[in-house]
């Protein structure tokens, strides 16, 4: 390993925003990936943000082909990416134009000056190159040829030029990490440990890492090293964590929590495949995950298992749900515990793959045939999904229903510090199985009905093969308490009163609403899913700034928290930020007769703290007269 001398530090700052983009073959996903976690083992805050094309390998050097990754790091407890990076490191001119709208005013640009030339400028749609027509003035622009001087240390080395020429990204994280002082232990560590067997990619990656930090001090950028302290957190131990990642944690504690076999049938759909490829990996908790030819046959398998016992899932995206609708419905006949995982992403159709959205809260709720409700919970960051599973497999097991669990590609994909929570501390869910015979027949033998149901509306949950527990259930309507085959009318409105009876009774068994109101404010801020982590920032800035405004946050979305009717009355005005057209807006209008106001986000793209933070001085200055 090749010495690296340490950056003679310039200044002090709490947090700054970093964004690297480039083609999507110049690996801005590891590279931004690798500079979280240096800056995680330093001990600092962190929130990502990953952003990619659909498109496996997308057209290279053109705007579609603009693979970035933005993470703010901070001393201090954050909870967004950022609103608008500080640096910006442009790989080509197709990233210089795609990202620069985003950088900061007066903000610092790197750029691979190397990749601007004439072929990749008119990709781009450039007609003259910009750093050389005057039209960054404003920002702080360096110019660096990564392409040669990653050539140039790899030659030595016996590495092809080609060859050579893909580890620039390392070059860049080097550059990067000497102007904010990351160590660079992990990411030598990480290239041997990632590379092993590949000496060749190794030490070209290796040099070019070692490059681009000595480049700092050769070019004489002193002047921008700046140091970012690490963050005060609680004892503990921490691991840098996405949400898929998270969530499927969430159902690994959640199965032994309940002592239950897990089960996943599953589909691989964008953004949802990572929590199969995790649980995949995770034999040693007796995990069994099957992907199946399509999202019915996944669903289908789901049913199958939670009809043996097992704790059930199936996870997909929003066309992926709208496949499985009727065997959720189904499963919702069946009353069998069921967990159904929507990662929502942008639509409709195929729509937007890797973009997030949040706008299949409607399909959760009513996107089944007939009267077919089932909880809905929601997520609102990274490592709280690991929560969020385990709420939802709480409520399926303990109440033998369906449930549907959203997050979004935002949360999937995004990453942040987190706490190991102590195993031991940990709810446990409590399982119980049909043993015995529930009725008595015309000849005085015991027999099982599948129906009849206990104080909080479950009917009991019958292994197969359990001694004298034959029993049948199905799609067709059943007859309360026998479970043979109804067509009677009365029977079905009686079952379908049960079935909404049993969900609403879950409001009695969950937490109260998260309300963050310290002031007695007269503005209210309704979040669900990922909004809260741009509104729970903006509400804190304007209280530093003088201004009064509330956070509400929904996480049980079906049925809702039993006393947010009274929350919300409280206020005299009640503002719902949502990554939709508004359709949490519509439910608490219709549910609580409040005048709820929309406002609304459909870009792909999360909400900012400063996006919220003006939505916020304008209802006030409103109110206000």
């Amino acid at each position: 390993m090749t010495d690296i001398a340490e950056p003679q530090v310039g200044g002090e700052v709490e947090k700054v925003v970093i964004r690297f983009a480039g083609d999507s073959g110049d690996g801005m996903q590891l590279t931004g990936d690798r500079f979280t976690s240096a800056s995680a083992l330093f001990g600092n805050e962190f929130s990502t943000l990953p952003e990619f094309p659909a498109e496996i390998r997308a057209p290279a050097g053109t705007l579609a082909g603009v693979s970035a990754f933005q993470v703010q790091i901070s001393s201090e407890e954050i909870s967004t990416p950022g609103d608008e990076p500080t640096v910006l490191v442009a790989m080509n001119p197709a990233a210089l134009k795609s990202d620069l709208s985003r950088l900061a005013a007066a903000g610092t640009l790197i750029v691979n000056e190397d990749a601007f030339e004439e072929r990749n400028l008119e990709k781009a749609g450039y007609l003259e190159n910009p750093l050389e027509d005057g039209s960054l003035t404003g920002f702080t622009v360096i110019p660096v040829p990564m392409t040669r001087l990653t050539r140039e240390v790899c030659e030595p080395l016996g590495v092809k030029p080609r060859v050579a020429e893909r580890s620039k990204n390392f070059f860049a994280l080097g550059l990067v990490s000497w102007m904010y002082t990351r160590p660079t232990e992990p990411t030598i560590e990480w290239i041997n440990q990632k590379f092993s067997g590949q000496e060749a990619v190794i030490a070209a990656n290796t040099a070019a890492f070692n490059a681009g930090h000595a480049f700092g001090e050769t070019a004489e950028l002193g002047s921008l090293v700046v140091s970012i302290r690490p963050a005060e957190l609680d004892p503990g131990t921490y691991t840098n964590i996405n949400g898929n990642t998270a969530l499927s944690w969430g159902l690994i504690a959640a199965s032994q929590l309940s002592g239950l076999p897990l089960f996943l049938g599953s589909y691989p759909i964008t953004p949802a495949s990572d929590i199969l490829h995790e649980l995949s990996k995770r034999n040693e908790f007796g995990i069994r995950t099957f992907q199946a030819e399509d999202e019915i046959a996944a669903v289908s398998s789901a049913i199958g298992a939670a009809y043996g016992g097992h704790l059930a899932v199936t996870t997909t995206s929003g066309p992926g749900v709208a496949l499985k609708g009727e065997a959720i419905g189904l499963a919702v006949s069946l009353e069998l515990p069921l967990i159904v995982v929507d990662v929502q992403r942008g639509g409709p159709s195929t729509g937007l793959p890797t973009k997030t959205e949040a706008s299949d809260l409607m399909m959760a709720l009513y996107g089944r045939h007939g009267e077919s409700p089932m909880p809905v919970v929601s997520a609102h960051s990274p490592s709280q999904c690991f929560d969020a599973a385990i709420e939802a497999a709480r409520i399926a097991l303990t109440y033998k229903t369906p449930v549907m669990l959203l997050t979004d590609g935002y949360l999937a994909n995004s990453s942040e510090p987190w706490k190991l929570p102590d195993v031991d501390a940990l709810e446990p869910i409590t399982v119980e199985f049909a043993t015995e015979t529930n009725q008595v027949n015309e000849d005085g033998e015991g027999v099982f009905w599948p129906y009849i149901r206990d104080e909080k509306l479950t009917r009991p949950w019958a292994v197969p093969g359990t001694d004298g527990l034959m029993h049948r259930i199905g799609g067709l309507e059943k007859a309360d308490g026998s479970g043979n085959v109804s067509y009677d009318p009365g029977n079905h409105g009686r079952m379908t009163d049960l079935r909404q009876q049993r969900i609403e009774l879950i409001a009695e068994d969950m937490p109260l609403t998260s309300v963050d109101d310290p002031d007695g404010a007269k503005l209210a801020l309704v979040t669900w899913g990922s909004t809260w982590g741009a509104v729970r920032s903006a509400v804190r800035r304007a209280r530093e700034d003088g201004l009064s405004a509330a956070h509400v946050h929904v996480t049980h979305l079906h049925p809702f928290h039993r006393d947010l009717g009274e929350v919300l009355a409280r206020y005299d005005r009640v503002v719902v930020p949502e990554l939709n057209m508004g359709q949490l807006v519509k439910l608490l209008r219709a549910e609580f007769l409040v005048d709820a106001q929309s406002v609304n986000k459909v870009m792909g793209q999360p909400f900012t703290a400063a996006e919220i933070e003006d939505i916020i001085r304008r209802e006030l200055a409103e109110l206000e007269g």
